[in-house]
């Protein structure tokens, strides 16, 4: 799977970038079809608490996509909530499948 992450207005660091990797590879395991997962890592307003949004964009078979967009006060705990998101509609997804 091919794993694209966009930092808005920053520099992402390494240990930062290697977090996201390791997150949404993890999501291969629920759902072994995923074509690629674009990762947006944004900066709210730097003055105010809870201002961390990570947005998941993951393609799936039949040019379906689904989405998360997640807020927190870290980039670790925003992706850790976008990624329970995109577990959950994999599997409505799968389900769906197995239903056709």
């Amino acid at each position: 799977m091919e794993i694209i992450i966009n930092s808005v207005h920053f520099t992402a660091d390494k240990r930062l970038e290697d977090f996201v990797n390791k997150k949404v590879n993890k999501l291969d395991t629920f759902f072994d079809g995923i074509i690629n997962a674009e990762v947006t890592l944004r900066v709210l307003k730097p003055e105010t608490a809870r201002n961390k949004i990570s947005e998941i964009k993951v393609s799936i078979p039949g040019n379906g996509y689904l989405f998360a967009k997640k807020q927190a006060d870290t980039f670790e705990e925003a992706t850790d909530l976008a990624i329970d998101a995109i577990r959950k509609q994999l599997g409505k997804f799968k389900e769906k499948l197995k239903n056709k």
